[in-house]
């Protein structure tokens, strides 16, 4: 099964957690990761605990087609999705390129090109594994 690694980095309770996402079988990472602060897993404001998670194809309403985080204790539809900042989150995982400021709040940009080469790989994929872990 194909592994997704997303190493924390650098939380702030005001501004988010940010993370650096690569498939576990490639050398370099492809792309960033901005999630909420850890908040104890409380639904739609915080991050998710580490762990091991499996993740499966869904059609969000919202989103479109993309990945559902699933057996999160007390948690459900944690979706993979574009966005910059963590008011973009509602406890989901967001995917951008780089590293930056919007209207001086640190955030993540090129979100749409960094959703691109998640999807890109996942989307032909039944399932994958996420493995979550602070560097």
């Amino acid at each position: 099964m194909e592994i997704l690694d997303l190493t924390r980095i650098s939380t702030d309770p005001d501004v988010g957690t940010f993370g650096v996402l690569k498939w576990r079988d490639q050398a370099a990472p492809f792309a960033l990761s901005l999630e909420d602060p850890d908040k104890d897993n409380e639904r739609n404001v915080s991050c998710i605990p580490d762990g091991i998670y499996q993740c499966f194809p869904f059609k969000s309403p919202t989103h479109g087609p993309t990945f559902m985080v699933g057996e999160v204790p007390n948690r459900t539809f944690i979706l993979f999705h574009r966005g910059n900042t963590h008011i973009n989150t509602q406890g989901c995982i967001l995917i951008g390129e780089s590293y930056h400021f919007l209207n001086e709040i640190p955030s993540i940009a090129s979100s749409a090109k960094g959703f691109a080469e998640f999807w890109q790989r996942a989307h032909s994929l039944a399932a994958f594994q996420l493995d979550i872990r602070w560097a």
